[in-house]
């Protein structure tokens, strides 16, 4: 209740400071071209003051050439701009007290090319074609601001807690610095240690590859990339940050990077190491300090990924470190390489408890069970990319990789099942010990010529992998049942497992220009190859010898899967500047071939034909937004595993068999997205939708004798398919120089309904959910922010099957973020989150309250920040949740990271630019 008090308070006390008044003005006119006397759609007009250019306020011209810029401030004059690419700049003093000012008609004058050299834009937003760029300098940032700081102040732009970034409602797949990747593909890695300061433009692009921007070819258009374009001064030199803490309950952390910039040539390295759920890349100070621990989250295991790779990660607990190293550079005219390698090691320790209610047509069965798991995992990843440009017209893209990683895991479970009437009918006990080693390699090779001036292209492209496993499992378990009738199974094995995995993919492809770059013609040829071999080798201990010596045939396997894809195929495309579209025609010859050493007669050798589609279009209504659709037809067919009709029975109390007859699934998807930014009033409007409809989907069917036994095994259906979609609108309110609000308002909402088997009977299932969120940002420049938000969520869960119970319930997620920035060079952050999930069984937790609260102070002349950190202030951090599927209800808790209190120092150093300052920029704390 004191907790719930304290929130009202904050959240009262902050809203209150909102009404103070300023006086009001009003900009307004018309953008034209002195030559053409044509409007300029897209100029931007901003507002800057006249003793440091702070930025005020900004807006971009519409169609028309026509803007308008209303606002309130404390300043009597300021300076306005306005900028066009091409065109030399305009600029005039505007008094404020003439509170209405029409400009009516600015001719832009076309400049020369030497001025288009020389001036640089201090526009806060340029829009290119399919560029959006920033102007980092325009967007005023707390002191010692990252990149992700940044981001935040930047219009359209949304990150969230877990480092995720959207622009326009589109995520961000991509992060680059100077063109480049910083440390693989975890994009967190640059916006979290890299700060504003070095950082001169942010341009967002639609996602490409090397080769497809080279060739011309349209990118992603679902998702964007964003470039981070270094200063010139700030290309030289050396720059990083140290830091470590240590805390209550023997917590402690420590993270450094170092940078050295020369020019072309880019050295970095980090390290990093934590037992706080965190991956050791993220600084302990400010808002950063808490890693990946997440609100009730199902769990919080510090996990990264390193290209599409898992590093540090485990359940429950984890302690972690991890280094790395980057290495950028353009070896000569035309080769530019960019290397990195990581290591890492994790230890984690995790216990759970699980419930669990199955629930067949004509009875249910109820499971409980208990686990417990201990990880040591170790992983070395080295990348490189390097690309050739042969000539003008030839370029040639290299992408090795190598991976390295071995672990040791032990767990012990137990499980007990019981009938309706709550009898024991079986209950089962089992340790393991497992060591596991994986090697991989991959290449990803392309050449692509262009010839002439209209798009025509000739593009070859080479993929390689080679994935090599060895592991040894020692498995003691017992399986007993109730029913005199039923054997007991004890096994005491040791299972050697050898996997290889070969890859191998080409491709060509030739664009013939039908009219210039507007209507061309793509022929491509691909062909892919797998070879899977899987060996199984299971030995029970012999108690004369005292080995594991016995072959047991029944639980082991030696299987080699070959999958063989011819696939021909043409695309049309059209592209004009506001308008594109394409269509993608593809003709998929498949061969699964398995072949079964030990049981020679399960072997087998399908062919799988089929027709797969893709089209897609985008129209620009508008500088401000556009309007997306996608279509994909694809033929899935079914895994190997799913064919096989061999009997697995590693596991007794679920015994699994292929299905030879199986039939491939299609897969029919459609996306549509719709996106709006209003730069003149501040408002972004973001939508998409998404249909998946699968016909012949091969699913589990899984029958139940007696004694809970379950046997399953595979079966093609119809009538599988599942519809999501988001809205979501923010609106920026400049209410004078100081303050400003950010509104957001969403709600997503997702049905799907499924067709499944209940002990052999057929039934229908359906999901739907609605999530309504709302919040908004308060700023108050030099004293303080507050961020709350709320979101509501209701799940509708039905059957047709009449002993299933529907389900319906509402859960509730509130979270309230603060931050003050006094006394100077003072900084309090807090951020508090209640939830509330009823659909939880009795004993389980249902709702918390979760507080974590930073205080930092700097000193060293900016360089140093001391920090006193605590998680989880109410002690009420918990990790439940509630699974609800067609035919069972599941309830699970298991360890999560409790309160602790850290004190941590960090260090930064920096001498890049001139004077090798790093003051540059500071906003909130003056001196």
């Amino acid at each position: 209740m004191n907790s719930k008090f304290v929130v009202t308070l904050i959240l009262c006390f902050f809203v209150s400071l909102i009404s103070a008044q300023n006086s009001s003005y009003k900009i307004s006119g018309i953008i034209i071209s002195e030559d053409e006397k044509l409007p300029l759609e897209s100029a931007t007009i901003y507002l800057e003051t006249i003793k440091d250019s702070t930025l005020i306020t900004y807006t971009i011209s519409d169609k028309n050439g026509a803007f308008n810029l209303e606002g309130k401030t404390f300043y009597e004059r300021c300076n306005l701009t306005v900028s066009y690419l091409g065109y030399e700049p305009y600029t005039s003093i505007i008094n404020f007290k003439d509170g209405i000012t029409d400009l009516k008609t600015i001719a832009m004058k076309p400049a020369n090319l030497l001025d288009a050299v020389l001036v640089k834009s201090r526009a806060p937003i340029t829009i290119k074609k399919d560029t959006l760029e920033f102007n980092v300098s325009s967007f005023k940032t707390k002191q010692d601001a990252t990149v992700e700081d940044l981001l935040k102040e930047l219009p359209g732009v949304e990150v969230d807690e877990e480092g995720n970034i959207t622009v326009n409602g589109k995520p961000v797949s991509e992060i680059l610095v100077n063109g480049k990747p910083f440390f693989g593909d975890d994009a967190t890695i640059a916006t979290r240690n890299l700060t504003k300061e070095i950082i001169e433009k942010v341009q967002v692009v639609d996602t490409k590859t090397d080769a497809e921007a080279f060739a011309g070819e349209e990118g992603d258009q679902k998702s964007k990339t964003i470039n981070l374009t270094i200063k010139e001064e700030n290309n030289k030199g050396q720059f990083g940050r140290l830091a470590a803490g240590i805390g209550t309950d023997d917590r402690y952390e420590f993270a450094g990077i170092y940078n050295n910039f020369n020019n072309d040539r880019r050295i970095s390295v980090l390290a990093g190491g934590n037992n706080i759920n965190s991956p050791g890349f993220s600084f302990g100070e400010i808002q950063k300090m808490f890693g990946n621990a997440s609100f009730m989250s199902v769990s919080s295991n510090g996990s990264f990924n390193i290209d599409g790779r898992s590093f540090g990660g485990g359940e429950g607990i984890v302690t972690s470190s991890n280094i790395g190293a980057n290495y950028a550079d353009v070896l000569s005219k035309g080769v530019d390489i960019t290397t990195d390698y990581f290591y890492s090691r994790s230890d984690s320790e995790n216990e759970s408890i699980t419930n669990r209610e199955t629930i067949l047509a004509d009875n249910r069965f109820f499971t409980n069970s208990t686990g417990s798991n201990l990880t040591d995992n170790q992983n070395h990843a080295f990348n490189t990319r390097l690309d050739v440009k042969l000539d003008s017209t030839l370029l040639l893209n290299i992408r090795p990789a190598f991976s390295y990683g071995n672990s040791r895991t032990s767990s012990s479970n137990t499980q007990e099942t019981f009938n309706a009437n709550n009898q024991l009918t079986n209950s089962s006990e089992a340790n393991t010990f497992t060591e596991n080693e994986r090697r991989n390699f991959r290449n990803r090779m392309d050449l692509t010529k262009r010839f002439g001036s209209k798009g025509s292209f000739l593009k070859f492209g080479f993929d390689t992998e080679f994935n090599t496993g060895k592991a040894e499992n020692f498995l003691q378990s017992e399986a007993r049942f109730e029913d005199e009738n039923q054997e007991d199974i004890l096994r005491n094995q040791l299972t050697q497992r050898d996997d290889k995995v070969n890859n191998l993919g080409v491709n060509v492809t030739y664009r013939l220009p039908l009219i210039g770059k507007i209507l061309s013609l793509d022929m491509k040829y691909s062909y892919g190859y797998n070879n899977e071999v899987n060996q199984n080798s299971t030995f029970d201990f012999d108690e004369n010898s005292e080995t594991f010596s016995q072959f047991n045939q029944d639980l082991s396997s030696d299987f080699t899967n070959t999958n063989r894809v011819n696939k021909p195929s043409v695309k049309l495309s059209y592209r004009k500047e506001k308008f594109s579209t394409s269509v993608d025609v593809g003709y998929v010859l498949r061969n699964l071939e398995n072949s079964d050493q030990l049981r020679p007669e399960l072997s087998l050798n399908r062919n799988f034909n089929a027709v797969e589609l893709q089209a897609n279009m985008n129209y620009n209504f508008s500088e401000k937004g556009s309007i997306y659709l996608w279509y994909n037809l694809a033929n899935r067919p079914p895994i190997v595993s799913q064919l096989q009709p061999f009997q697995n029975v590693n596991n007794p109390l679920n015994i699994i068999t292929g299905n030879p007859d199986l039939k491939p699934t299609n897969s029919h998807d459609l996306y549509i997205s719709l996106n709006n930014f209003d730069w003149e009033k501040g408002t972004g409007f973001y939508s998409y939708f998404s249909l998946n409809v699968d016909t012949d989907r091969a699913i589990a069917k899984t029958t139940i004798d007696e004694n809970f036994v379950r046997n399953t095994t595979y079966e093609n259906v119809d009538g599988n398919y599942d519809l999501y979609g988001d809205i979501s609108t923010s609106r920026n309110i400049k209410i004078d120089s100081l303050r400003t609000l950010k509104f957001n308002i969403g709600a997503y909402s997702s049905f799907a309904n499924a067709v499944n088997f209940n002990n052999d009977v057929k039934y229908n299932s359906s999901n739907f959910n609605l999530s309504p969120n709302l919040g908004f940002t308060f700023n108050w420049k030099q004293l303080f922010e507050l961020r709350p938000n709320y979101r509501l969520t209701f799940t509708d869960n039905r059957f047709d099957l009449d002993n299933i119970e529907n389900q319906t319930f509402v859960s509730h997620s509130l979270r309230l973020g603060t931050a003050t920035f006094f006394p100077k060079k003072f900084e309090w952050r807090n951020d508090i989150a209640f939830n509330y999930n009823p659909n939880v069984a009795e004993g389980f937790q249902r709702s918390a309250w979760f507080w974590n609260s930073t205080l930092a102070y700097t000193f060293l002349k900016d360089k140093a920040i001391l920090t006193l950190k605590i998680y989880d202030l109410l002690n009420q951090n918990t990790n439940a949740r509630r699974i609800a599927s067609g035919d069972f209800i599941q309830d699970t808790q298991s360890t999560v990271l409790r309160q602790y209190f850290m004190l941590n120092f960090s260090w930064k150093f920096n001498t890049l630019g001139k004077k090798g300052n790093t003051n540059e920029g500071n906003f909130f704390f003056e001196d």
